[in-house]
């Protein structure tokens, strides 16, 4: 097997235990206080924060528009307009500048 499908075949593996080593242990208690409830819930926005933070400061005028369009739909509709609108924005951007 050459080293670039090891390396693949690796991360998913790794992927999946992390994935299922958390329900597993989750699951073992029959209630989850309510701060870890609370970070859990926390952590999709923290994900996201790391993916929009370095476009929008290393980019250019059509991320920062995107980011705009995204934010103001994301005021009045739920994480699928928000998502769609920012990437048609960017998608249409990037082809006029």
């Amino acid at each position: 097997m050459s080293t670039t499908l090891t390396i693949i075949f690796s991360g998913a593996v790794l992927t999946y235990a992390a994935r299922i080593g958390g329900h597993v242990v989750l699951s073992r208690f029959r209630s989850i206080h309510p701060r870890v409830e609370a970070g859990l819930d926390a952590v999709p926005a923290a994900v996201l924060t790391t993916l929009v933070a370095p476009a929008a400061i290393n980019g250019g005028p059509a991320e920062f528009a995107a980011l705009c369009v995204a934010a103001l739909v994301g005021f009045r509709y739920s994480l699928m307009p928000m998502f769609l609108a920012g990437a048609v924005t960017i998608i249409l951007l990037r082809n006029i500048f």
